[in-house]
Order: C-alpha cells, then structure tokens, then sequence
C-alpha cells in the first residue's frame, strides 16, 4: 500500500545502477542481468512492504526492548515495540500507516524519553543519547521532526528564561525593579510568540503549525459600540466562546492523537459553556455535525460525549447522555461500539430515559409495614423525598437516621413526605431498624415476592431501571404533581434545594 515518490526514485536509480542492456544477441548476459534484476526488485519489495519504518539508535542500551507510545486524547498506549541490537539499533515497522499526531519514544523502564511527530512521512532515522536528551537526538530524512526538535529546545530555553524572570518579579524589592521584570517577561513572550509566528507561516502544512495553532487561546479586543461600557464581561464571554474553536479543525484527526485537543474539549465544557442540558447538547450536536465528515474525529468525538455524561458529574446532565443515544447510539451511527458496549449504553440509557430532571417520576406500588399497597402517586405532599435505601448498607446506617433528623426538625412541618424504599436487606432487618432508629412518618414500603414475580410475567421494567438504582441510598426529590426537582444528591444537598424550593413558593 505505500507508494511514497521517494520509492520510486529508489526502483529507477537502482535498476540504472545496474548497467543492463538486454540484447538478443547476448542471451548469457540477457540471464545474468534478469538475475541481478530480480535480486534488486526483491530487494525493493522487502524494503517497501512496510507502511512506516522509524530506524532508532538509542545508546546506551543495548539487547532490550524499546517502544513507541502514542496518545489517544489523555491515554497513553503503545503502539510498537523494537529490540536494540548490540549496536543499540532496532526498527519500528508495520504494513499499515500510524495514524498521525504526536508519538514518543519510551525507554525499556517504560519511561517517555522524548516526542516524535508522525504525519505524512513515516519512513526516517532517529539517533540519540538516553544520557543528553533532548539535546542529543538526530533525525535524519525527517524535516518535520528537525523542526520539532528545533521549536522544543527553543522553548525549553525561552521557558526558563521567564520562569526565572517570574521568581525574581515575586522577590521584587520595589516597584520600579518590578517594571523592569514585567517589562522583561513581556518582550521575552512577545520573542515567543515571533517565533512561532514564523514557523506558522514558514511551515503552514506541518503538524507542528497544526499543534501550535491549537494551543491558541482567543485573544479578546476592545469592547466597541456604544453598548460596550454597558455589559463588557458579557461581552468578553461570548466573544471568548464565539471564538474558542478558531484555531482548530474537527475535521483533522490528527488533533486526536496529541494531548491537546480533550483539555481544551474539557476546559469548554466544564468553564465555558452554560451547564444546562440543553446548552450542552447544542454544543455537541454542532461539533458532531462538523466532525462527521471525518469519521475518526466522529468517532472520538462521540465516545468522549457518551463517557462523559454517561455518569455526569452535575445534576441533570444525564440527559445530554439520553440525546446521545436517542440521536447517534440507537440509530446506528455508532456501530464502531462493542457489543458489550453497545448494551451498556442501551441499558444505561433505558435506565436514565424515565428519571430525567422535569419529567414525571414513574409510580411506585409496593406493600408497607402493615401489608397494605401503597402507591407514590396517592401521597398529597408539596415535595416528596424517595429514599432508597438497604437496612445493612453501611453507609445507609449512617444517612438514613440522618435524614430522618432533618425531617422532624425541618421539613416534616413544611408539609414535605419521606416515602422510604426497602431495596435489599430483607423484611426482619428492614422493620428492625425502622423500629431501632424510630423512623417516624415515613411511609415505609417494600415489593413483595408476589408483586415483582406479576412484573416479570407482564413484561414490565422494575424500580431499579426506572429509578436507576444500582447503589443505595439514593434520593429524589419530586414535587406535588410528582416531577422530578432533584436526584442522587446527598441529604444536606438536598436539604439546601428543599429549603430553596420553599422559599420560593412562600414568596410568590
């Protein structure tokens, strides 16, 4: 698969190398120069057969293995391995292209020793000292990674040079020795920032121009107009967001291997974008709809969505997760998703589809202390509690009576009502501790044998999935016409939203 230019000057100079002229009237020459050119086209083919080849002289080591890592966002992984000789030599090689981005080479401790780029060339040779680096690694055949190396050293020098000129400003004795430091760190970043201008413009298809323009952060002018002195963080926000993606396209898959592009991505949507569901799945449908183009970038793009809000680390964002799957996963825009994957996301989202924030909860009929059925949706109460929660759970121990505290002291005399769901631990040990702790008030309620053997035999999904509980306790909190306000906060958290929540129907 690889045709590279450069191999076909190869198969042409070493063929005119050979002299040969076939000539009918010189069959013993004719045999010996068919000879010498099958040996020579042998030759080429085995050199050819490999899509990349990175020849690596590493000193000191010798008759060990060493590796090439690569990244995938934040992983970390390796790509291929390479034994030294006694020459300290070996070859990474493969008959299939790597994917471009950034590479390094990983010692036999399996420490990063230095960076390589890998883009359009991929045949080339390295030569360094494991005792010097990065001072002492050679490329040769590889302008892309002289380049790097060039950019690297440079910036490790400039660095310093303003690190140290950041120490003395925080020892600084008086003002004017500051002004001269600022002024110091300034003119030494702007020197920067030439630099990389002119490999940008120099080199503008490289990789390294690709990587230093996504480093970028967007510069914000003057507010203009005469509105600007009215709203100027207003402004400097949606002009930092309008203009956070310049730099980058999501349609270069090779941002994906470089540890550049998923802290941007988390940066977004952790600092700049509003944390509300709806917000968010604007966000990722537009980055999604450009990156489909490219189907290594959807691919990465997706799966960094669906772990993401799979498990949201804020309340609510579940359903971001919901829209992922509703839109991509269940319409078979993610059928590079393992089986086993695949029926993790259906489950999870199943799970979360009938408990996101705002919609109604689904109704509970389970049997209380007294053998009585009990329904969720016959409890007249502003705000109702749903606990679920496990009498030998060690940590439901400890909440559970807590809650309770809360209640008679707080809310109880809000009119708000605990509608308590026994989940494991068994009826003895359940009305046991509901008797220990004096779990007043409660509407104390389990699912009897006969009740969840009638479920499976209708076909119906239980508590667990329509609730997602996989761990207990768990809280909700719904309310009057028994919406979803609030679920999986812990019970002070909850207590923060209740007292919230009354405030602000006491001030209508």
């Amino acid at each position: 698969m690889l045709k590279p230019p450069v191999q076909e000057k190869f198969t042409q100079r070493e063929n005119n190398r050979s002299g040969c002229y076939v000539s009918s009237r010189n069959h013993a020459l004719v045999k010996k120069c068919t000879a010498l050119a099958l040996l020579l086209l042998a030759f080429h083919f085995g050199y050819s057969q490999y899509a990349y080849s990175i020849k690596l002289t590493l000193r000191p080591y010798r008759h060990v293995k060493v590796y090439l890592g690569y990244y995938y966002g934040k992983i970390r992984a390796l790509a291929d391995s390479a034994l030294l000789d006694a020459n300290a030599t070996g070859t990474f090689h493969g008959k299939e292209k790597l994917p471009s981005g950034i590479y390094f080479i990983v010692s036999p401790r399996k420490e990063i020793l230095f960076e390589v780029l890998l883009d359009k060339d991929e045949h080339f040779e390295i030569s360094a000292d494991s005792a010097s680096l990065p001072d002492q690694v050679l490329f040769t055949n590889s302008p892309e990674n002289t380049l790097f190396l060039s950019y690297s050293l440079y910036m490790a020098k400039e660095g310093k040079a303003i690190h140290d000129q950041q120490i003395a400003l925080s020892a600084a004795k008086d003002r004017s020795d500051s002004t001269l430091i600022r002024q110091h760190i300034t003119a030494l970043s702007q020197e920067v920032q030439l630099y990389r201008d002119k490999i940008q413009k120099d080199h503008s298809q490289s990789l390294l121009t690709v990587l230093l323009m996504a480093l970028k952060e967007p510069v914000i002018p003057p507010a203009l107009g005469p509105k600007a002195s009215q709203s100027d963080s207003l402004y400097a926000y949606h002009y930092y967001m309008a203009h956070y993606w310049d730099e980058i396209s999501f349609t270069d898959d090779r941002l994906i291997r470089t540890p550049i592009l998923e802290p941007k991505l988390d940066k977004y949507f952790k600092d700049v974008v509003v944390p509300d569901a709806d917000s968010i799945e604007r966000e990722v449908d537009h980055m999604l709809l450009v990156a489909r183009v490219n189907k290594e970038m959807f691919k990465y793009l997706l799966v960094y969505f669906v772990q993401k809000y799979i498990n949201p680390e804020y309340m609510g964002q579940d359903a971001v997760f919901v829209h992922l799957f509703e839109k991509y996963i269940n319409t078979g825009q993610a059928d590079f998703f393992t089986d086993k994957y695949r029926k993790f996301a259906n489950d999870r989202a199943y799970s979360l589809m009938a408990n996101l924030i705002g919609q109604p909860a689904p109704n509970l009929i389970m049997t209380d202390t007294s053998e009585q059925v009990r329904q969720l949706y016959d409890v007249d109460a502003p705000f109702i509690v749903v606990c679920f929660w496990d009498p030998t759970c060690s940590h439901c121990k400890e909440t559970v009576p807590k809650l309770d505290s809360i209640y008679q002291a707080k809310w109880k005399s809000e009119g708000v009502q605990i509608f308590g769901v026994m989940v494991d631990g068994g009826k003895d040990a359940w009305l046991k501790f509901i008797r220990d702790n004096n779990l007043r008030n409660w509407i104390h309620v389990y699912q009897t044998d006969a009740q969840h053997t009638a479920e499976i035999a209708g076909d119906r999904p239980g508590y667990r999935q329509l609730f997602d509980v996989y761990q207990t306790p768990i809280l909700y909190l719904l309310d009057k016409e028994k919406r979803i306000i609030a679920k999986k906060l812990t019970y002070l958290q909850l207590d923060e939203v209740i007292s919230l929540k009354i405030k602000s129907v006491k001030s209508r």
